[in-house]
């Protein structure tokens, strides 16, 4: 494949031979650092089955606390630690002693076990956070990595605020960490401030200018607080970097980590120009998404990339007209790939033609041609008056015109004057067998006066038997659907109407009930109707 043609899918670019030498650690700090997020905060039991959940989709390490917080903490690291299966269960230290221990004792039980503890490096952060010299830095680094050694030989050591400390004390403290134990190096950009070419630089010197940097895996953990964690991360790991540091839906402190579900994604469809690959299930990504999106109620933006709700939902109708024609015109991955059911072309004001019907096909509606134009007409006019049209809203006014396409009488406007001031009234155009007819009309409430104009129009003796309201869908917008049942000379009848004005809907279905009335008279089962002509114009007459 070249960098011109997008992916035929996901598992077409996994399928040459992996190399070792080009996997990518997955280490989700979900439980750790997207739960630092304000308001994001888990409890026990959320938190075992958000670990459980990471395990068996293939995650590499699971940060799974920071046990000196909290004795919640410690609890949630300590049990996490003795039901976790395959992946390797961290803690998380600051450089002190306490703290080292605290986590060591936490992480006992599992079978795969790490310490992460950290210090910071930068000149802001040592002068103004920790009031410390470089030197006594230089002397906790050692100290904490050896004392995090003696509970585990899975260590990692980072420098907090890596990206912008000064790059001779890096290095010196790098290879101070790697000589006293350190396996994992981690170099954060804590504040989201780097870019990917400055990040691929820092990486790709440090692991050239240290002596020891080939006994260690070097880790990249980004915030986006510029928007680039993700791109910063792939950079990193360009430069040689081999785990990447991240959290579902991309949680964290302030505008969050670099996102699990698009740096997996981001490697797995670019293959050709990132030959990197994971262990991770990437058709679970969309139920881990919606799992910590549950648990810590903080919900997924539609737009987000891999796991939002618009992420394979398309509604412009030259995207849906090229999805209907070949999914690669405007996917670049499959659904199914990151564990979501199917493509979904959202019906909307947007949607072309060629969508419309292959929505109605899907929905069991094939029209003619001439029901079709009016029925698409009339979507496009309630797709401009409401935001979601669901398949409940296309499906009554198919219905709808399924059963008007042969009506004789037709609303053609409606207006009413509603309220707690004065009388309710009604002004109503009807079509009637292609005649326009106008009338005006009092009533004991707003619907009565739009009956009373259509008894006024055309008259009848039809007893209104029923007339019920509900909405189709949910929301202030929803359309409302009004049944309505007319019986005449021992005949019933009933007819629905589906509009976003319930008003107007309570039009149509009176309309709809009594044009089935007009079709038993024609067809002579009872006597016809008659429509008053007082007030019945050409079709020309405004």
């Amino acid at each position: 494949m070249t960098t011109n043609e997008p992916a035929e899918s996901s598992a077409t670019n996994s399928a040459p031979a992996k190399s070792e030498k080009d996997r990518v650690v997955i280490f989700d700090t979900t439980l750790r650092d997207g739960e630092q997020c304000p308001g994001a905060t888990m409890t026990h039991e959320e938190k075992l089955e958000v670990a459980e959940l990471l395990d068996t989709m293939g995650v590499d390490v699971i940060e799974a606390g920071f046990p000196i917080a909290s004795d919640g903490d410690f609890a949630a690291v300590h049990e996490i630690a003795k039901r976790t299966k395959n992946a390797v269960v961290c803690g998380l230290a600051r450089a002190g002693f306490k703290d080292i221990d605290r986590a060591g004792e936490a992480v006992k039980p599992a079978r795969q076990s790490r310490i992460h503890t950290f210090i910071s490096t930068s000149p802001v952060h040592m002068k103004w956070k920790l009031q410390l010299e470089p030197e006594k830095v230089y002397e906790m680094v050692i100290a904490s990595v050896t004392r995090a050694r003696s509970h585990t030989d899975n260590v990692e050591w980072s420098c907090e605020d890596g990206t912008r400390t000064e790059h001779d004390f890096l290095c010196r403290c790098i290879e101070a960490a790697i000589k006293a134990g350190a396996t994992t190096i981690n170099i954060p950009d804590t504040v989201g401030y780097t870019v990917p070419e400055e990040y691929f630089a820092l990486i790709k010197m440090v692991r050239e200018r240290v002596p020891n940097s080939d006994q260690a895996v070097f880790s990249v953990h980004c915030h986006d607080d510029l928007g680039m964690a993700v791109a910063n991360s792939l950079a990193g790991v360009r430069a040689g970097a081999r785990q990447i540091e991240c959290t579902i839906n991309g949680i964290g402190e302030r505008a969050g980590n670099a996102s699990l579900e698009e740096a997996v994604m981001a490697m797995r469809v670019r293959s050709d120009v990132m030959p990197f690959w994971t262990g991770v299930d990437a058709t679970m990504l969309t139920r881990a998404s919606k799992l910590v999106a549950a648990v810590t109620s903080f919900p997924v933006q539609f737009n987000k990339a891999i796991v939002g709700r618009n992420a394979f939902a398309h509604e412009s109708g030259i995207h849906q007209d090229g999805m209907l024609k070949h999914t690669q015109t405007y996917e670049i991955m499959r659904p199914e790939d990151v564990g979501v059911k199917q493509t979904s072309l959202v019906m909307g004001k947007h949607s072309g033609r060629h969508a419309f019907v292959h929505k109605l096909e899907e929905l069991g509606y094939r029209l003619a041609d001439n029901q079709l134009e009016d029925a698409f007409v009339r979507f496009k006019a309630l797709a401009d008056r409401k935001k979601h049209v669901y398949d409940e809203d296309i499906e009554a006014l198919v219905d709808e015109e399924i059963a008007t396409f042969q009506d004789h009488i037709k609303l053609v406007s409606l207006s009413v004057i509603a309220g707690t001031r004065g009388p309710q009234r009604a002004t109503m155009k009807l079509d009637v067998d292609g005649r326009q007819a106008l009338e005006e009309r009092e009533g004991n409430g707003p619907v009565d006066a739009v009956f009373n104009c259509i008894k006024a129009i055309v008259p009848h003796e039809a007893v209104l038997e029923l007339y019920q309201v509900h909405a189709v869908t949910a929301g202030t917008d929803a359309q409302a659907e009004v049944s309505v049942r007319l019986s005449e000379q021992g005949r019933t009848v009933t007819a629905k109407g589906a509009d976003p004005d319930t008003l107007v809907a309570s039009a149509k279905a009176y309309l709809g009930a009594l044009n089935k009335l007009v079709a038993r008279r024609a067809r002579g089962k009872i006597e016809p109707i008659a429509v008053t002509e007082r007030r019945i114009h050409s079709t020309d007459v405004g």
